[in-house]
């Protein structure tokens, strides 16, 4: 299958995803998701036996890409739904592949990215790699990400992340238990080959049941999650300070807040 917005490789047994729009700081469109949805359901049914993830060029991936936030708000209640159930799909695919995954990440990964990265079994970040849910400075709710997040960190811990919507490097977010290690940038893809050989020679049926376990013991939990956080992104996207967040991005002023 070929792609527009990924790339994806093989060497062996390991399969690599890269996010390629480094001109665009690899930022998400709704093709690039799709795209991460459909290779994703590939690597589920091929023979490889681990998923890596990366961005090209300086970052990760940057969260939204400024031509869909331009299109924010002429867009209807449909429209919103269909965005967010996108990115609940992304997100779900991700957290329920029977392969293991692991993100090498050496920029920015910033909102979505933050959650692509995360979300993933195994996240390795050079120093230089910053993270942040920042949906609130601009209106957003990052409601689909806060159901991963809250499972992974706890509740007290994920509303200083997603209530400040603070950014925040590669060693706090490993104390914080979202990174697995940090690792200088000269040496980061040799420790990623290496945990993914590591992976690589374990059984892969079993490794598939421990995920499909895993996933099982939080789904009805993760279910009712991703339900209300569905319909809060809707709710959010019709209030007037989604409008204004938007609009004073694009414009790069300071948002005026309804009261």
């Amino acid at each position: 299958m070929s792609y527009r917005t990924i790339l994806v490789t093989d060497d062996a047994d390991i399969r690599t995803i890269t996010l390629n729009r480094p001109e665009r700081r690899n930022a998400m469109t709704p093709e690039m998701q799709e795209e991460l949805i459909a290779a994703m359901n590939d690597a589920a049914v091929s023979n490889c036996r681990v998923l890596v993830f990366r961005g090209a060029g300086e970052a990760f991936c940057s969260g939204l890409d400024l031509s869909v936030l331009q299109t924010m708000n002429d867009k209807s209640a449909a429209d919103h739904r269909a965005d967010a159930q996108r990115i609940a799909t992304l997100f779900r695919t991700l957290y329920e592949l029977p392969r293991p995954t692991i993100a090498a990440v050496q920029g920015a990964a910033i909102a979505g990215g933050t959650g692509l990265a995360t979300i993933c079994d195994f996240t390795l970040a050079a120093p230089t790699a910053k993270f942040g849910y920042t949906e609130a400075r601009i209106g957003f709710v990052p409601a689909i990400v806060s159901a991963y997040l809250a499972l992974q960190i706890g509740d007290k811990r994920s509303r200083d992340l997603l209530l400040t919507g603070r950014l925040f490097d590669a060693n706090e977010a490993c104390r914080l238990g979202l990174v697995n290690e940090v690792i200088e940038p000269s040496t980061l893809d040799e420790r990623v080959l290496a945990l993914a050989q590591v992976l690589a020679a374990n059984s892969p049926q079993s490794l598939a049941a421990t995920k499909h376990l895993l996933a099982a013991q939080n789904k009805p939990w993760l279910d009712a999650a991703i339900t209300q956080a569905l319909d809060a992104n809707a709710k959010a996207r019709e209030t007037t300070d989604f409008k204004e967040g938007i609009a004073s991005f694009l414009e790069k002023r300071k948002p005026v807040w309804s009261k």
